[in-house]
């Protein structure tokens, strides 16, 4: 949470690849406005009732967690594609949690694919908002069901297909391993006729020794359309991170076997091998 360059030669790339084009409207956002609004009006209705009927609650607690992050990044890479042409990125949300399992939230990065790839758009913000269930099966076992939709405000020449992308995904979390299914329900990240494209997410995190966390990942990203083969590919990390009193350092190596002919830009391949230095803390 990628694109091919419209000034190059060869095809058009996904995740973040535009394909096509046309003007944003003002229907972008009022889409956005609507999801967020049903994010909310879904955990007034679940939430305050859960609140209200709670009595066992101390006093003075509340089930209703809020907590924000911020973090830098030399790069922003997304599903094994770096999404700021290997510069840096101020990154940062907020997420609110019910102890029921419910959430919702917001994360934002400064991005520079779509103006990479086609100069005449204008869109530098990513704005990821995300709704879901998080329940407890067992005591070492949790799921996750949910959406979340990638929006790029911006303004966009006609003609050009909107990169913003809504996906629904399902996961199960199992203490240091887990996996997660996404899949989009529209165009996929720019890319038209798209709907049905998914990706497919296998993470390892555990600690190693002295603090450090080793964290190992595989994914697979599946498109549908005419251009399936050539923006299908698969990626994987590998990673090391340590909390400094409350500031989380970390290191990671990315790749992928993007094809050239779906994910360059500006004569370089952005599913290429990159290596990650980050910083973040959570408030």
């Amino acid at each position: 949470m990628n694109r091919k360059t419209q000034q190059e030669q060869g095809p058009v790339f996904p995740q973040h690849a535009p394909l096509g084009r046309r003007r944003l409207r003002t229907a972008q956002f009022a889409g956005i406005a609507t999801l967020a609004a049903a994010g909310a009006l879904l955990a007034i209705a679940v939430i305050a009732p859960a609140q209200a009927a709670d009595n066992t609650e101390a006093a003075g607690a509340s089930p209703l967690h809020l907590a924000g992050n911020l973090g830098i990044v030399s790069q922003y890479v997304f599903r094994g594609t770096t999404q700021t042409n290997e510069k840096p990125a101020l990154q940062g949300g907020f997420d609110l949690t019910h102890d029921n399992g419910l959430y919702t939230g917001l994360w934002m990065s400064n991005i520079s694919w779509i103006s990479d790839s086609n100069p005449a758009a204008s869109a530098s913000l990513e704005a990821d908002l995300y709704a879901g269930w998080k329940p407890a099966v067992t005591d070492w076992l949790n799921a996750d069901l949910g959406v979340l939709h990638y929006a790029y405000p911006g303004s966009y020449p006609d003609g050009m297909t909107k990169p913003d992308t809504t996906e629904i995904y399902a996961g199960l979390d199992a203490k240091w391993i887990a996996f997660k299914y996404s899949y989009s329900t529209g165009n996929t990240f720019g890319n038209p006729g798209t709907s049905g494209s998914s990706y497919a997410d296998l993470s390892l995190n555990h600690e190693l020794f002295a603090g450090i966390t080793g964290t190992a990942h595989i994914g697979r990203q599946r498109y549908t359309g005419p251009n399936a083969s050539m923006l299908s590919y698969t990626d994987w990390k590998l990673g090391l991170s340590r909390d400094f009193s409350g500031y989380v350092l970390g290191l990671a190596y990315t790749d992928t076997n993007a094809s050239d002919a779906g994910y360059t830009i500006r004569g370089k391949n952005i599913g290429r091998s990159q290596v990650v230095l980050s910083l973040n803390k959570t408030f």
